[in-house]
C-alpha cells in the first residue's frame, strides 16, 4: 500500500507537510457489466504495452536499460495527466525533501554559474562560509581536488553539500589576489532563509517570503518580532512581499496566513470525491495585532503564494497590489513508491479561497494593479504565461487568464509595487479607490538561486 506523505503547492513556473489519510483500495463487491468491460479494455491495453516493451527489449538497434524504459513509461503516463502531475527518482525525491525541509549540511553560500565557473552570490550570516571569509564575487575553480569546470551548477552544488561535520576543501580565485586562495570548510547545518525582512522608510515593516518551506512560518514570526522592536509605537503597518514566490507547502501556507487572522477559514481543499474535502480554519492571534498589510503579487506569485493572498484577500485583511498571480489552483501529494523507488508528484486535489473561488488558471486579481517600468532588453522576458497557458492543465469554468508581468526591479527606489504600498501605509492618497484593511473582518461572502 502506498502512502501520502506530504502536499505540496509549486508552480510551474519555476516535502514532509500534512500528512493525509492512508487510502484504502476499495473492495469491489459486485461488478455490473459496464464495469466488467471497461476492466477488459483495461487489461487488453495492459497486455499492449507488455508488447510493445518486449518488442523495444528484443528489437531496439541497441540493448535498452530495463529500469529506464519502464521509468520513461511512468513518467510518460504522469505527463499526460497535467503538467504538475510526474514521477522522481530516487536522487530527485532526495533533492525534493531537501527543497521542502530547508535545511540541509553544507556550507552556507548562495551561488550562481558564470562562465563554466561557480561564483558567490552571498556567504549566508553564521554559517561556515561566512566565518572563513567566504565573500560575494568569489570564484570557486576547485573542490577538494576536482576542477569546477565542466559541472552543472546542480553538480557543484551537491558535492558541497553532505554531512555534518564533514571537511571539504575550495581553491578560490579573488579579484585584487594575485594567487588563489585555499581554505578548508568543516559542514554545518544550514538552513534556507525563506524569510528576509527591512525597515522600509524608517516606520513601515516589510517582509519577502520567496519560499513555503518547513522554515517559513517560524522565520515570519521571528520576523515580525523583529520588525516590531525595532519600529516600536510608529510601525505604520506590514509589507508582505510574495512576487515570483513559487509555492511550496500547503501547511506552511496555512499556518503563514493564520499569523495575519483571527478566525475563519483558510483555504478548502477538495478532491474527487466529496469525503475527502478538508478545510482548515485560522486560530485566534493576529501576530501584527491588526496594524494594517499590503501583500505583493505579480505573474510568478504562485500556489502556496496564492492561497496566502487569497485568504487575506477575502477576509479584507490586506490590500492586494501588482499584477494577477499565476492561477496554479491544485495540491500535488507526494506519494513514496519504496526504498530505492523514488515517488510520485500526484495531483489529488484543487484548492478553494474562503470565499469558494477556484483561481486555477485564473490567478488573484490585486486590488491596486501596479505594472513596472520594464528595460528596454528585458521586455521579452518579462511576462509569465499563467496556468492556463499550460498544456493539459486542468480547465476552470468561465474565463480563463494567462500571462502577467513579473518583472520586480533589483533597486527598491524603482519598485512602483513597493512606492504604492509604502503610500498607502502613509495615508497618501492613490488613483486607486482601494485602501489597506485594518483588524481582521472575518464574515466572507460566500457565493453558492542554488544555496548549499
Amino acid at each position: 500500500m502506498m502512502r501520502k506523505t506530504s502536499v505540496i503547492l509549486l508552480s510551474a513556473a519555476t516535502g514532509a507537510a500534512l500528512t493525509l489519510f492512508v487510502t484504502q483500495p476499495r473492495s469491489v463487491l459486485m461488478m455490473g457489466s459496464s464495469a466488467r468491460a471497461a476492466t477488459s479494455d483495461t487489461y487488453r491495453q495492459l497486455n499492449l504495452f507488455g508488447d510493445v516493451f518486449e518488442r523495444v527489449r528484443s528489437d531496439y538497434v541497441e540493448k535498452p536499460d530495463d529500469s529506464k524504459l519502464v521509468e520513461s513509461a511512468i513518467s510518460g503516463m504522469l505527463a499526460g495527466l497535467d503538467p504538475h502531475s510526474s514521477y522522481m527518482d530516487a536522487k530527485s525525491f532526495r533533492d525534493m525533501q531537501v527543497q521542502t525541509r530547508g535545511e540541509f549540511g553544507g556550507l552556507g553560500i548562495e551561488v550562481t554559474m558564470e562562465d563554466g565557473l561557480i561564483k558567490v552570490v552571498s556567504p549566508i550570516d553564521d554559517t561556515p562560509a561566512s566565518k572563513a571569509g567566504i565573500m560575494a564575487n568569489d570564484i570557486i575553480t576547485n573542490l577538494d581536488d576536482e576542477a569546477v569546470q565542466g559541472l552543472t551548477l546542480n553538480q557543484a552544488v551537491e558535492k558541497m553539500r553532505g554531512p555534518v561535520n564533514t571537511k571539504i576543501r575550495l581553491k578560490i580565485i579573488r579579484k585584487g589576489q594575485e594567487n588563489p586562495i585555499e581554505v578548508t570548510l568543516v559542514r554545518d547545518n544550514i538552513r534556507v532563509r525563506s524569510v528576509r525582512a527591512r525597515v522600509e522608510q524608517d516606520d513601515i515593516a516589510y517582509i519577502r517570503v520567496t519560499t513555503f518551506n518547513e522554515q517559513t512560518t517560524e522565520g515570519l514570526k521571528r520576523e515580525i518580532g523583529n520588525l516590531s522592536n525595532q519600529i516600536g509605537d510608529k510601525l505604520k503597518g506590514y509589507i508582505i512581499d510574495l512576487r515570483n514566490n513559487p509555492g511550496g507547502l500547503l501547511e506552511e501556507a496555512v499556518t503563514v496566513s493564520d499569523a495575519f487572522l483571527e478566525r475563519g477559514e483558510i483555504v478548502s481543499t477538495r478532491g474527487r470525491n466529496a469525503e475527502e474535502t478538508q478545510r482548515r480554519a485560522a486560530h485566534t492571534g493576529d501576530l501584527t495585532k491588526g496594524k494594517p498589510i499590503i501583500v505583493l503579487v505579480n505573474g510568478g506569485s504562485a500556489s502556496a503564494s496564492e492561497i496566502v493572498a487569497g485568504a487575506l484577500q477575502d477576509h479584507k485583511r490586506a490590500t492586494l497590489i501588482g499584477t494577477r498571480s499565476f492561477g496554479k489552483g491544485s495540491v500535488q501529494t507526494i506519494i513514496p513508491l519504496g526504498s530505492g523507488n523514488g515517488a510520485l508528484r500526484l495531483t489529488t486535489a484543487r484548492y478553494y479561497t474562503p470565499a469558494g473561488k477556484s483561481i486555477q488558471a485564473k490567478g488573484i486579481v490585486p486590488d491596486i494593479e501596479v505594472l513596472q517600468d520594464v528595460p528596454d532588453e528585458l521586455k521579452s522576458r518579462t511576462d509569465t504565461k499563467g496556468e492556463a497557458s499550460l498544456r493539459g492543465h486542468l480547465k476552470n469554468d468561465g474565463d480563463e487568464k494567462t500571462g502577467s508581468q513579473s518583472y520586480v526591479p533589483p533597486d527598491a527606489k524603482d519598485d512602483k509595487a513597493l512606492k504604492t504600498a509604502a503610500d498607502l501605509l502613509h495615508g497618501i492618497k492613490s488613483t486607486a479607490t482601494a485602501a489597506p484593511a485594518t483588524g481582521d473582518k472575518a464574515a466572507v461572502e460566500k457565493p453558492a538561486k542554488a544555496a548549499n
